[in-house]
């Protein structure tokens, strides 16, 4: 099976000094940008985006820090945080000739896009996110010994040093793990597509660290400063998320509709990595999502 989008050519495009993002582009018409999750790269979209470029065009880089993008040191513990990862995607949207887009992320990308909607909201048209809370309420909702589900977050957060050093020495073993218990099809992510994960992650350890670190650390106090300030997602909104609500005792469409008021919220049933293993169902709630107009502030169930 070939790793690559069918049809979209590859290029490597300067968003920030010293950082080039590898960005897969593909169709023609009104341009969505496609942000990964973990442990995967760009590739995670090849289903959805082959679809969606029959009409739009559809833009798929692998973030900061993960697969063949530039990996920066971090230093500062601002090199990761969702805003500077934020300003990369409309950077490579404009270096791409679209000064307004919509944008939609998975797990990861799903907090960056977050991120860009309250940042830049003249750029974003439409947002979508895939099994994920925003940050502040991830870390709110995780409690007890339920939070054992998030035992990654937890180590990642840890002072540079250890958590490197464990995950380095495993690397397949750690971020394999996540493609086994977080896929309810093995077969979405067939072996080809399954090595290229594994060898993207373990030669990014300290970028993916680092950007965990600061979903812990400074990407709270940016979420905490925007919910003091009343500040929220100014466009249509959807989300699609397994149903852990119910398992961890949330209301999930309660917590994103805090953020977003023209909200559509729907539990999908399949594993975590949505777009690879409910394609079709991925694709329907995208066309959906751009065709519709802003309603001021409504929200919606279903659909």
């Amino acid at each position: 099976m070939d790793t690559e989008i069918s049809g979209f050519d590859r290029r490597r495009v300067t968003v920030a000094d010293g950082v080039a993002l590898n960005v897969a582009v593909g169709g023609s018409g009104s341009p969505i940008v496609l942000l990964h999750g973990f442990p995967q790269t760009h590739l995670m979209w090849r289903h959805v985006a082959a679809d969606l470029a029959a009409d739009h065009t559809v833009i798929c880089p692998d973030l900061r820090g993960y697969g063949d993008s530039d990996k920066p040191a971090d230093p500062a513990g601002t090199a990761y945080a969702k805003r500077t990862m934020a300003a990369d995607v409309v950077a490579l949207a404009r270096a791409l000739g679209h000064d307004r887009f919509a944008l939609a992320g998975h797990d990861r990308g799903a907090l960056v896009a977050v991120r860009a909607g309250l940042d830049h909201p003249d750029a974003i048209t439409h947002l979508a996110f895939l099994d994920a809370l925003p940050t502040l309420d991830t870390w709110d909702v995780m409690r007890g010994a339920s939070a054992a589900v998030g035992w990654h977050l937890y180590l990642m957060a840890q002072p540079p040093g250890l958590p490197e050093r464990l995950i380095s020495a495993c690397a397949d073993a750690f971020f394999g793990h996540f493609l086994d218990v977080w896929t309810a099809d093995p077969d979405a992510i067939p072996a080809p597509v399954r090595a290229a994960y594994l060898k993207a992650s373990r030669e990014a350890v300290p970028s993916i660290v680092a950007d965990y670190r600061a979903s812990a650390g400074i990407d709270l106090d940016h979420d905490r400063a925007d919910r003091a300030a009343g500040n929220r997602l100014r466009v249509p909104v959807t989300v699609l998320q397994q149903d852990w609500g119910a398992a961890l005792g949330y209301d999930a469409a309660a917590l994103w509709r805090a953020w977003a008021p023209d909200l559509t919220h729907r539990t999908v049933t399949c594993g975590h990595f949505m777009a690879e293993e409910a394609p079709a169902e991925v694709v329907k709630a995208l066309r959906t999502l751009l065709a519709r107009k802003s309603s001021g502030g409504a929200t919606r169930s279903g659909a």
